[in-house]
């Protein structure tokens, strides 16, 4: 009879046999897992100590960065509390309030180039003094008023004698007189008269022919007139007897001269001589009538009766 359990065959007739597994001794077992859970105390102390040294080299990291971005006591802030080294960019900068032009790096300021100043024509015109410098003559006519053409100031010689000269009262006193060689005499013989109402020390004439004359070659008058950087003009009454007079006229401070000839041979001639001129304020100009040549062994020679500024 058979067994009801027969043994059950193998797969493809070859028999399984399951290998035991190898078992430690329980001493060694244990020390074994002593030594995993040290390798791991290990690992972790490691992993501490590695974290603990980057966080603190960070952490000195982070300190160097922020002591080099302050600002030492010698180098100041800028308004906007950076330091003047750190992140500045190449450029110059026009100023903390320049606005931003597009297409530039944070903080940069466009370059401008520093503007030139232009000189004004006014002020350049106004340090270069104006020097104008003419004269002409003309006929004296038979009666001279010196009140009407010396609004500014007059002078007139030899009223009552060689010595006398009448001025106008409360003028501007910028006829000036300077003497001249040779000896002075007055006559009364001029062709025109000359009359006022606002003289000193003689207050008024009506028509007086006199004047004042020098003789001999070389000899004659030296008269100035004070500038005061306005254009103005000057009227000098002036004559010959036999003889070649001639007037110089020059400014103080340099620039033109002119040169007026009159000339006589027979017998006597008188013209008015018209100076216009335009000379720095102070300036002077100065006047020159005296005989170049005498027609006569007989006091050839220069007259003055007066002169007018206006």
């Amino acid at each position: 009879m058979a067994e009801e359990n027969p043994p059950r065959a193998a797969h493809d007739g070859v028999a399984r046999h399951r290998v035991p597994a190898t078992r430690q001794p329980p001493g060694q077992d244990q020390e074994t897992r002593a030594a995993r859970r040290l390798a791991r105390t290990r690992r972790r102390r490691r992993w501490v100590l590695e974290g603990a040294a980057a966080l603190a080299g960070l952490l000195a990291l982070v300190g160097y960065v922020q002591w080099w971005s302050e600002p030492s006591p010698e180098q100041s802030s800028e308004p906007d509390g950076l330091p003047a080294v750190v992140g500045r960019p190449s450029l110059p900068s026009i100023g903390p309030t320049a606005p931003a032009v597009p297409g530039l790096r944070p903080r940069e300021r466009p370059t401008t180039p520093s503007p030139v100043p232009t000189p004004s024509p006014t002020s350049a015109t106004a340090r270069v003094p104006v020097v104008l410098l003419t004269i002409d003559r003309s006929d004296i006519p038979t009666s001279v008023n010196l009140t009407e053409v010396g609004d500014r100031d007059w002078m007139h010689w030899g009223l009552g004698g060689a010595r006398t000269t009448v001025r106008k009262r409360d003028g501007s006193a910028e006829i000036r007189d300077l003497g001249g060689r040779g000896e002075r005499g007055g006559w009364d013989g001029n062709q025109e008269v000359f009359r006022w109402r606002d003289g000193a020390p003689v207050r008024s004439a009506d028509a007086t022919p006199d004047g004042v004359y020098t003789c001999g070659t070389g000899n004659g008058f030296n008269l100035a007139v004070v500038a005061d950087g306005q254009p103005r003009t000057v009227t000098v009454y002036l004559g010959v007897w036999m003889a070649r007079g001639r007037l110089d006229a020059r400014l103080s401070g340099g620039g033109p001269r002119r040169t007026l000839r009159l000339e006589e041979r027979h017998t006597s001639q008188s013209t008015g001589a018209t100076i216009r001129f335009q000379a720095p304020k102070g300036t002077r100009l100065l006047i020159s009538w005296t005989v170049e040549e005498t027609f006569t062994s007989h006091c050839g020679n220069v007259g003055l009766q007066a002169v007018a500024l206006r």
